[in-house]
């Protein structure tokens, strides 16, 4: 499965990008493209946010062969993650790891809200999360 995971700030600010399949390891060009594709998306979420009190949201967009599909923190960070596959309780179990991690790294007191991630820990963890789940 290719995809593109991106954490959102409540700022629309990109926090973290991870890529996963052999689509994206020789093209330079696709991550400019999946960036747009997934900012594109950012005004369906917003939209689903007030017309539910679910964090999973399944897929919010759609970009030819591309899935959107996006979850909700209550702190307005979302998680994106752009697939070119149907498996929605992989992607499910993957959000919800994910914020599991994220909540740690934010219980961190060196950890600054809304700022870029840069640990490698967190980076490492998330693709293991990947490996497993999509």
């Amino acid at each position: 499965m290719n995809s593109f995971f991106v954490i959102v700030g409540h700022k629309d600010t990109p926090l973290f990008e991870q890529e996963y399949g052999q689509l994206f390891k020789d093209k330079q060009d696709t991550r400019h493209l999946n960036q747009f594709i997934v900012h594109a998306s950012l005004d369906n979420v917003d939209e689903l946010c007030w017309g539910t009190t679910q964090m999973y949201l399944k897929i919010v967009d759609k970009f030819n062969e591309w899935n959107t599909s996006a979850y909700v923190l209550a702190n307005g960070v979302r998680f994106m993650l752009l697939h070119d596959q149907q498996n929605q309780d992989g992607i499910r179990h993957f959000f919800q790891d994910v914020h599991e991690l994220y909540l740690k790294l934010l219980l961190n007191p060196f950890t600054m809200t809304n700022q870029p991630i840069n640990n490698p820990v967190f980076d490492q963890r998330v693709r293991q999360l990947a490996r497993k789940w999509l």
